[in-house]
């Protein structure tokens, strides 16, 4: 495969490791349908005639909740890819005359189903999977699972040779399968350009922007904003009260913060889920008291656990002035439709993902986007 721009990518079929073949997973169709139409259009540039890359499978399930793998057409000898939304809370089954929700279990479930079902005839299994399952249990405290290093491993063992996921809660969880192809990328590319998108107004100097990291674990993403943008960093620590435990966790007395002054700034926070929003929705009320000028947030995962009612205060309120969100998990209609929301689409990101695996190319200059970054910079310097 060779590139003619920075946005034109053509197969060349001779190169291609196996042929390629796409499973979309239950609850992943929108998205899956996006980068297969990528695939086709990259791959008709390159004299293919293919019309869809995807293979037709399915896991059906009996009204006890007992569930099987089924792929529908051969995968002998491909380069095949399943696309799983372990996040989709959206997709329902019968049980027992109930209507059940998909858990992340219920969709991990799955995906060993459909590799069960490959039953090992596939030239390579390479897993797509965006919010990596029991990324946020990566680590032990106590005595507690560590679910995401035992999904990795059963992965390997399964026989699973790549595996890609998106801003890892921790991507040190890789260690747990050092010999497995895993690759933990960053939308931060296609979040700056969005935002520069939205709003053509923004002053990226360190006199009128800056970046603000929500808490400790969030401060390698933010570093990397402000390094690209050239702008200073502050951070919020999580002061919390170890002598309880509240859902699972300690609960925050209050948020720190380290860092030059907000007054009069625009500030810009990133961080990898937003959750129930509500710490979030903390720290940008404390940047609104040190007189910030607007609040724009960024999150891989926008989940919205809590629901929309109090970003919708926030947002009329004049405390945040935009939320950032891809669209590599479930993003409910409602959501959608919020003026205050501004969806990242990665579609094309993972289908360049997808072609240069199944081409044996390096994928160091798509999971490092520092050269499109500055390019995006010197193409918005020359605008203004």
């Amino acid at each position: 495969m060779s590139f003619k721009s920075s946005s034109d990518a053509i197969f060349d079929r001779e190169d291609r490791v196996a042929p390629l073949g796409l499973i979309v997973m239950n609850g992943a169709e929108e998205l899956g349908e996006k980068i297969d139409q990528y695939l086709v259009q990259w791959s008709s540039q390159g004299g293919g005639t293919e019309k869809t890359f995807r293979v037709e499978a399915e896991c059906p399930r009996f009204a006890t909740g007992d569930g099987k793998g089924i792929i529908k057409s051969t995968v002998r000898g491909t380069d095949l890819f399943i696309l799983v939304d372990v996040g989709n809370y959206n997709c329902q089954y019968n049980l027992f005359g109930y209507e059940n929700r998909m858990s992340p279990d219920d969709h991990y479930q799955d995906l060993k189903r459909l590799i069960q079902a490959a039953g090992g005839k596939a030239h390579r299994i390479n897993v797509i999977m965006p919010i990596l399952y029991g990324g946020r249990q990566h680590r032990r405290n106590y005595r507690e699972s560590l679910d995401c290093a035992v999904m990795l491993q059963e992965m390997r063992a399964m026989g699973v040779s790549n595996l890609v996921t998106f801003d890892a809660h921790d991507p040190r969880v890789q260690n747990a399968v050092p010999l497995m192809g895993l690759d933990n990328m960053m939308p931060t590319y296609q979040v700056m350009k969005c935002l520069f998108h939205h709003y053509p107004d923004l002053v990226f100097h360190k006199d009128h922007f800056m970046i603000v990291s929500p808490d400790e674990g969030a401060i390698n993403r933010n570093m990397y904003y402000a390094s690209m943008l050239s702008v200073n960093l502050g951070m919020f620590y999580k002061r919390r009260d170890y002598s309880r435990i509240v859902n699972g966790r300690n609960p925050i007395v209050a948020h720190e913060y380290l860092g030059d002054s907000v007054e009069g700034k625009d500030i810009f926070i990133a961080d990898d889920i937003i959750s129930s929003g509500e710490s979030m929705l903390d720290i940008a009320y404390e940047l609104k008291k040190r007189k910030a000028k607007r609040i724009f947030v960024s999150a891989t995962f926008a989940l919205f656990t809590g629901g929309l009612s109090e970003f919708d205060k926030a947002y009329q309120e004049e405390v945040i002035a935009g939320v950032f969100g891809t669209n590599l998990t479930y993003l409910k209609p409602e959501l959608r439709s919020r003026k205050w929301f501004h969806e990242v689409d990665m579609a094309k990101y993972i289908a360049y993902y997808v072609a240069s695996l199944n081409h044996d190319m390096s994928v160091g200059l798509i999971i490092d986007p520092h050269k499109k970054i500055d390019k995006l910079l010197q193409g918005w310097d020359s605008q203004k």
